[in-house]
């Protein structure tokens, strides 16, 4: 027999869009005992409303003080990266170019969006032992979501030397005189918003925080947009839909971020259930997106949508409201390079793909291959004729 957990780990998402469709009522509890708003109407009261986003933003939790100092250090964040897009833009052409012919995804994709921003995370002139080791911690499985028992061992064993090693960076920063101009890295970024009291190990949560958030989700969601289109096209031939679309349609359909959740702030009934203080109703843009009230065939992967009028319903991939990502749209612009260097004179094809997610905090692929080949062949050079007396 079965359990409900077995079956939410054999098809992660088709489970909740089932067990939805079973109850209703617009708000229910899931096997494990939290509670997701499955009603687009309800959620969108859960996410916009003064009365459920008050106070600090999840995503930073208790790491910054006040509400006001989240929203500045996500705003710098944005503008260091939003400056240096031109930077990002070249490097990721350049990191396209070096892939093989036949790679192995995600894990690929993280590893190119890492390498395309890493003199935008820590700036070039930064130590390079310092900068060699958070490399070495992206390799080594800083970024994975379901890691193996020895990934676990590696990864923590990693942890250990990368964090006393950004301790001391963030403290020798901060000896530093004024400098000119802005910020050098999204960690000046990162000392140059934080309150002047915060500790160096609580700046160190919040760059680490940030980094893993920009270069994991950037980076599946390259991963998610590569593969949804491979599998819906004709092999051998040019995507019939532009970068922008894809990376779109993508983000709707595999949603990274699969879950938010939003605090009861007082003892309330909502959708007829009796809630106490610090309940935390969870909205899951997953089942937003193929809502079929609201969206025209959900449940196929059409880029084309992004085109045509009407259709489509409440869209959520960085969250919504209040407490949205203040990077939402510099997001969807480092995704959509990515994919356009990718596409750039080349076929893209899969083999290995399974849209069955891996589903832990995030929604991840499954590994697969990519195949990447130039649409015109490169002639070979002409022989030179060879004068013979």
């Amino acid at each position: 027999m079965i359990t409900q957990m077995g079956r939410f780990r054999r098809d992660p998402l088709g489970f909740i869009e089932d067990f939805s469709r079973r109850h209703p009522a617009g708000v229910f509890r899931l096997p494990w005992g939290s509670w997701c708003v499955g009603d687009t109407d309800l959620a969108r009261v859960v996410l916009r409303s003064a009365e459920f986003n008050s106070g600090l933003s999840p995503f930073f939790g208790t790491l910054l003080p006040s509400r006001s100092a989240q929203v500045g250090l996500g705003r710098a964040e944005r503008d260091t990266l939003q400056a240096g897009m031109p930077q990002y833009r070249a490097a990721v052409a350049r990191e396209v170019d070096g892939l093989p012919a036949a790679s192995q995804w995600p894990e690929a994709a993280v590893g190119l969006v890492y390498r395309s921003l890493s003199d935008l995370l820590l700036h070039p002139d930064a130590p390079p032992g310092f900068r060699r080791l958070l490399e070495q911690a992206v390799h080594g499985g800083l970024m994975a979501r379901r890691p193996t028992v020895r990934q676990r061992a590696a990864v923590e064993v990693l942890r250990n030397r990368l964090r006393p090693a950004l301790i001391e960076q963030v403290g020798e920063r901060r000896k530093e005189t004024v400098r000119t101009g802005g910020p050098r890295d999204v960690l000046d970024s990162v000392l140059d918003a934080c309150p002047k009291e915060l500790t160096d190990e609580a700046v160190t949560s919040l760059y680490l925080l940030l980094f893993r958030s920009l270069v994991g989700v950037t980076g599946y969601s390259v991963a998610w947009s590569v593969l949804l289109a491979a599998l819906h096209h004709t092999p051998r031939a040019p995507w019939p839909w532009p970068a922008d679309r894809v990376v779109r349609e993508a983000a709707r359909h595999r949603p990274v971020v699969w879950m938010v959740g939003r605090a009861v702030p007082r003892p309330m009934e909502f959708a007829g259930h009796p809630f106490e203080t610090g309940t935390v109703l969870s909205v899951s843009p997953y089942l937003l997106h193929h809502d079929e009230h609201h969206w025209n065939r959900p449940e196929v992967f059409r880029p084309e949508r992004w085109d045509e009028p009407g259709g489509r319903g409440f869209y959520l991939p960085y969250s919504a409201g209040p407490f949205v990502c203040a990077g939402a749209s510099l997001a969807h612009d480092l995704i959509t390079e990515a994919v356009s260097a990718l596409t750039a004179d080349s076929h893209l094809t899969v083999t290995g793909g399974d849209t069955r997610p891996i589903v832990t905090d995030s929604t991840t692929p499954r590994p697969f291959t990519l195949h990447r080949t130039p649409r015109t062949p490169r002639r070979p050079p002409a022989r030179k004729k060879v004068n013979t007396p």
